[in-house]
């Protein structure tokens, strides 16, 4: 099973929090760091996520997309051993993260770049 979650890369996180916000009523559900400069910020609209992560904090010196979608599946590792044999390109990962999340970086077959998540197991 897999969820797809639509995440936006800004440069003025900030505003468009707002804009999401006063538009359509976005409630803020997640940020990482808790503390500080915000690297990622989970909104919730009705019963949807979207993400707004820092355009500053992207990987560097890559061709900047503006979206990108994550997809929660049930096993990072698996599912990125399909990708290269169905047309995708593999960018990065798996890694485990610090705010608890395996992810790997794909692109499809037309360069959009997605990013494969799972909860981390906990030990």
């Amino acid at each position: 099973m897999s969820t797809l979650q639509p995440v936006i890369l800004t440069a003025d996180l900030d505003a468009l929090r707002g804009f999401y916000t006063r538009l359509f009523g976005a409630e803020e559900i997640f940020r990482v760091p808790e503390e500080g400069p915000v690297f990622y910020l989970g909104l919730r609209i009705g019963d949807t996520d979207l993400g707004l992560v820092s355009k500053e904090d992207a990987q560097a010196g890559a061709a900047a997309p503006r979206i990108l979608l994550s997809v929660a599946v049930d096993d990072v590792d698996d599912t990125l051993g399909r990708v290269e044999a169905l047309g995708g390109a593999v960018s990065g990962g798996p890694d485990d993260m610090p705010w608890g999340q395996r992810v790997a970086h794909v692109r499809d077959p037309d360069g959009n770049p997605l990013n494969l998540t799972q909860p981390v197991p906990t030990r």
